[in-house]
């Protein structure tokens, strides 16, 4: 099905350069190309604009390439590399000047340097007006570039789908750079001629390239072919408004991954948010997301990153998350464990999970399961081992050691019974037990503590408490 009509299939694509870590903004504007591609039955690409090979390495292709399957972006065909179209874009510069729409500029740096000085001069934007536009006189073996022959009067219009009906007078368009001196295509060549090469059908890409837009349709003009339907999405701020840095988030893919202990599905759900709405549904799910995406409901305006929101979505993930899938994700950060200690962090997972925002909280809260005796307790937990604390402990412990049946219901009732007993309410046991039994202050459901630690694992811990340290 076609987004515009017409009966050619949508081809959109994702290009980043890969100079970095795939950013979050640059995730969402994969996500939404994918949206739209899956929604309309066609084809979503990747084509990694590797030209600059002074900056372009692999390990950053290779984190691209990571971050993309690890948030379920999955690309029709191989991924391209623009890099081996070097000589198809300078084909068209060639062909470009033979039709009279670009020219040979032989101005050297020196000329191009007092140019600029004189537009600051005389405050006004630089634009190229190179001598060498009407000629064709240059000097044989000199090197020279090619440079468009930017159309002078009238506008550039642009409906576009985000943005609305954007115009710029061509006069403000310049004679920029298509072919350097070496040889070599300018990157917004490159992209004209990779985006026609490949069939794209749609430009879905962040509003800082729509100045870029009106440049690019000069290039596409000029060799009448046909033109992509732009569509720019306005940038991802901070939640203080101001442009995203690392400060707010703007960090790699795989830090939220590895850094920050986010699911993919809750980092999906929260930049298709970002930007984009379906009522006032917060949770979306992927197959929800490729039903309802559109570019109409894309607002104009930038986005605000939360920290809060996301590990507020990433909890809810968790929760609906498969245990034995959680457990394989934590078990990495709680060193090496063994069979029976993965088995134990799966059993213990729907307790651990309801209070976990993030996989690192998740883990944090798992630690206790394999600590080694004695167990270091933090300040808070310590405290809870004052007064009388050690009294109820050994009360509870000769409680426990009689029971012959270690499950919730009957640990729940010997523990109530003992708090009868000692005349005081129930928290006022539990917790000494907790901070015994775990060295935290905060812990799941202190008979899930006591069943998952098992009985002999428990009454030792306890122990361990009910002698004073210095004795």
């Amino acid at each position: 099905m076609s987004a515009s009509g017409s009966s050619q299939p949508v081809v959109t694509r994702f290009a980043p350069s890969p100079t970095g870590f795939l950013h979050i903004g640059g995730a969402r504007t994969a996500l939404f190309n994918w949206l739209f591609a899956r929604h309309h039955g066609g084809k979503f690409l990747l084509r990694i604009e590797d030209t600059d090979k002074a900056r372009s390495t692999k390990e950053a292709i290779d984190a691209i390439l990571d971050g993309m399957r690890w948030l379920g972006l999955d690309w029709n065909g191989h991924e391209y590399y623009q890099s081996q179209f070097w000589a198809r874009h300078a084909e068209i510069a060639h062909k470009m000047l033979d039709r009279g729409h670009a020219y040979r500029c032989y101005m050297s740096q020196d000329e191009l340097a007092a140019e600029r000085a004189k537009a600051q001069e005389e405050r006004r934007p630089f634009r190229i007006r190179s001598p060498w536009r009407e000629r064709s006189d240059g000097p044989d073996g000199e090197p020279f570039v090619i440079r468009l022959k930017a159309p002078q009067d009238g506008e550039t219009v642009i409906e576009d789908r985000v943005q609305g009906r954007v115009a710029v007078q061509n006069a403000e368009i310049d004679d920029f750079v298509l072919l350097r001196s070496d040889g070599t295509p300018t990157y917004m060549l490159a992209v004209v001629v990779d985006d026609h090469d490949m069939g794209i059908t749609h430009v879905i890409r962040g509003d800082d390239h729509l100045n870029n837009a009106f440049r690019q349709l000069a290039i596409i003009r000029s060799m009448g072919w046909p033109e992509p339907i732009y569509a720019h999405v306005p940038l991802i701020h901070g939640a203080d408004g101001a442009k995203l840095s690392k400060r707010h988030g703007a960090l790699g893919v795989d830090s939220y991954r590895d850094e920050l202990g986010l699911l993919p599905e809750a980092v999906s759900n929260y930049l298709l948010r970002l930007g984009w709405g379906h009522g006032d549904d917060e949770i979306i799910s992927r197959d929800q997301a490729v039903e309802w995406f559109d570019l109409a409901h894309v607002g104009k305006s930038p986005s605000r990153f939360d920290f809060k929101k996301l590990e507020n979505l990433n909890g809810h993930y968790m929760r609906e998350a498969d245990d034995g899938r959680l457990a394989q994700l934590v078990a990495p950060r709680l060193g090496a464990l063994t069979s029976d200690q993965r088995d134990l962090l799966v059993r213990a997972m729907p307790e651990l999970k309801a209070r976990a925002q993030t996989l690192n909280q998740l883990a944090d809260a798992a630690r206790f399961l394999f600590d080694k005796r004695p167990l270091d307790m933090d300040p808070a937990a310590a405290a809870l081992l004052d007064g009388d604390a050690r009294k109820l402990l050994a009360a509870a412990h000769g409680a426990l050691s009689k029971l012959g049946s270690w499950d919730h219901d009957g640990l729940e009732q010997c523990i109530r019974e003992v708090a009868e007993q000692e005349g005081v309410k129930l928290g006022k046991l539990a917790q000494p037990l907790r901070a015994a039994l775990t060295g935290r202050a905060t812990s799941p459901g202190i008979f899930d503590v006591l069943a998952l630690l098992g009985q002999g694992e428990s009454l030792n811990r306890i122990q361990d408490q009910i002698v004073e340290p210095n004795e």
